[in-house]
């Protein structure tokens, strides 16, 4: 039977977790052949691409009936041109920086764009969807495109390029690109912390070796699609973003929630054990963890030596709640330069935190794939 001193946390948490699904519900409800590019060492890449959630995202949930959407300003006000793209962000997201810094093109353009040029196919696109998750109801609760789906996505496009150069030449695209993924990150804050149906059928530790099961699944299959360098992006200190820090701020006063924190630690130690696991059973694969968590992490312990100032709360707003439909134009007390904070919004970095990250991944964890 819990001591009498644990029954105000547990009263907070309760309420904490009515405050998330008030929060997330209102955001819901509201209404030719390929050329060569020169890397690191002399290496080529002719393609990138990125599977995932709305850290990858450049914008294919504008082409689909979702609210999770970054069409809209001040998302994209630092994007070439001011626009707003789908990025859920001021400007570039990693994907773009991954592709620039590889010397591929500029931008990675989302797939379900219309608007694609045969160029655009033979160099790589963005299949991930913000909002996304490897749990199929992640997706479902913030219906976005699913990573079973991105990867349909994925066979159509193959069938494509294949059209436009033959299929020799398309498999040794895609033989010699890069795949990126991020995925995991919701799962846990907008799905297994959010919404009581996991919770009720997994601990943490089992709903990561559920998440981790389907992951290598998915990995398997790129791989036997002709992927053969992969890179996989793990997940933040979710305690961290700053509507996490909003919504446990009744017990924690503003600091990171531990307890998403050690949730986001045991998924990404299980992951480095799956990588392991298929780097011995896949033959010829390139597979690679980025550790996309100790760099947050080392940006909010130091934000000076990054040239940033503000980490615990997002340039949006207050910095405390507003993310997608809650961050708009009319919204007020937005920050006139993002560049000196780590977050856009309650939950999406900076360009310029993007910048730091993908220039790290540049230099020393991307040629580990070359």
């Amino acid at each position: 039977m819990p001591s009498m001193s644990h029954k105000p946390v547990m009263k907070l948490r309760a309420e904490s977790l009515v405050l998330r699904y008030v929060l997330f519900s209102l955001i819901i409800t509201i209404a030719q052949k390929c050329d060569y590019f020169l890397l690191v060492g002399g290496q080529t890449v002719p393609a990138v691409f990125m599977f995932g959630d709305s850290y990858g995202d450049t914008g294919n949930n504008d082409f689909i009936c979702t609210l999770v959407v970054g069409d809209f300003p001040p998302y994209g006000r630092d994007f070439k041109d001011h626009i707003a793209t789908g990025r859920l962000s001021n400007g570039k997201l990693m994907s773009d920086y991954f592709v620039e810094g590889l010397g591929v093109k500029e931008f990675l353009p989302p797939y379900l764009d219309p608007k694609l040029k045969a160029q655009d196919l033979l160099t790589g696109v963005c299949f991930a969807s913000s909002g996304s998750g490897l749990d199929n109801l992640t997706a479902h609760l913030l219906e976005v495109i699913p990573v079973w789906k991105q990867i349909e996505y994925f066979k159509e496009y193959k069938k494509r390029i294949a059209g436009l150069v033959g299929e020799e030449q398309a498999t040794t695209i895609i033989k010699e690109a890069i795949f990126f993924i991020s995925i995991g990150t919701n799962d846990f804050a907008a799905n297994y912390f959010l919404f009581p149906i996991r919770r009720l059928q997994f601990t943490v530790q089992e709903y990561t070796d559920f998440l981790l099961d389907i992951y290598a699944v998915y990995i398997k299959e790129l791989y036997n699609l002709g992927a053969f360098r992969i890179a996989l992006i793990n997940v933040p200190p979710l305690g961290c973003l700053p509507i996490e820090r909003t919504l446990t701020s009744l017990w924690n006063k503003g600091a990171c929630d531990e307890e998403i924190n050690e949730a986001a630690s045991v998924f990404n130690s299980g992951l480095n054990a799956v990588i392991d696991g298929l780097k011995t059973s896949l033959s010829g694969l390139q597979i690679v963890s980025y550790d996309y968590n100790k760099l947050i992490s080392e940006f909010i312990a130091n934000p000076q030596k990054y040239g940033l100032e503000v980490v615990a709360r997002g340039c949006c707003g207050t910095g405390t709640i507003e993310t997608i439909l809650l961050c708009n134009k009319f919204t007020p007390f937005t920050c006139p330069d993002a560049s000196k904070y780590l977050f856009f919004d309650s939950l999406h970095l900076t360009q310029k935190a993007y910048q730091n990250i993908s220039s790290v991944f540049l230099t020393t964890d991307i040629p580990q794939l070359l």
